[in-house]
């Protein structure tokens, strides 16, 4: 069994990205990569997704593209099938992690141009009410749903605010989110789910113990409030058309 004493490591610190790290271990040489695949998710150095979101716009262009052929000769719920059959799982995989990324904004601009293109709608109609007609959520919406999802199947990972302090307020059930400032950190999949947890309503986090009718909960709120935006959703309790909720 490898020791560390036995690996010569030459480079750079974490101060210095622009310097490669190299490796030498029993006369092999490995040299640091600036990304690599994993699963079908784009990792690189600095985490910003940025190569992942490259490679799925490119592959959303493509399906826009087949769904403007196809457009013409297949009916509305054709081309949804063909939506969901490529594009939603292009969008879907790994979205808890690049989701919430700025880059992510360009993913979304490549779904509301497929959710056009299904519906023969011009550029300029907002696709907030043809996301609702096809029952389809918009990205964030996605992005809030896997979370959301994430956390109630790992609920026992998480910190609730009453094993922190004894005091019997009204937001004791809640998740106690860690108090560290990085962007990076916050942006990331446990800080975030936090926060979207926490914002859900009250019917619905009640059905976190079980998933499907959970989930199922959850779309349907989701798909009510067609949020585009994190932002939206984060502050949906001041919405008027989501104070009597379709649960």
């Amino acid at each position: 069994m490898p020791y560390f004493s036995d690996y010569k490591v030459y480079g750079s610190t974490k101060y210095n990205l622009g310097n490669s790290i190299c490796i030498d271990y029993e006369h092999n040489h490995m040299e640091n990569s600036q990304s690599t695949s994993f699963v079908g998710i784009i990792l690189d150095e600095t985490l910003s997704w940025q190569l992942h979101i490259d490679k799925i716009c490119a592959k959303l262009k493509l399906a826009c593209y087949i769904l403007r052929a196809l457009n013409p000769i297949l009916s509305v719920s054709n081309l949804k099938m063909i939506y969901f059959s490529y594009i939603h799982s292009i969008i879907t995989n790994g979205i808890i992690f690049w989701g919430n990324s700025t880059g992510s904004d360009e993913v979304f601009k490549i779904q509301k141009r497929a959710i056009r293109i299904i519906t023969n709608s011009h550029c300029s109609i907002s696709c907030r009410n043809l996301f609702k007609e096809l029952n389809i959520l918009p990205l964030q919406s996605q992005c809030i749903l896997s979370l959301a999802v994430y956390v109630a199947k790992n609920i026992d990972d998480f910190t609730i605010n009453s094993d922190i302090h004894s005091i019997n307020t009204r937001h004791k059930s809640r998740l106690y989110p860690p108090l560290l400032r990085l962007t990076k950190y916050q942006k990331g999949v446990y800080y975030t789910g936090i926060k979207i947890y926490n914002c859900l309503p009250l019917k619905i986090k009640e059905l976190s113990g079980k998933i499907k009718h959970f989930k199922r909960s959850l779309k349907k709120f989701l798909l009510h409030g067609s949020f585009c935006t994190m932002e939206e959703f984060l502050d949906w309790t001041s919405i008027n058309d989501l104070n009597i909720l379709y649960l």
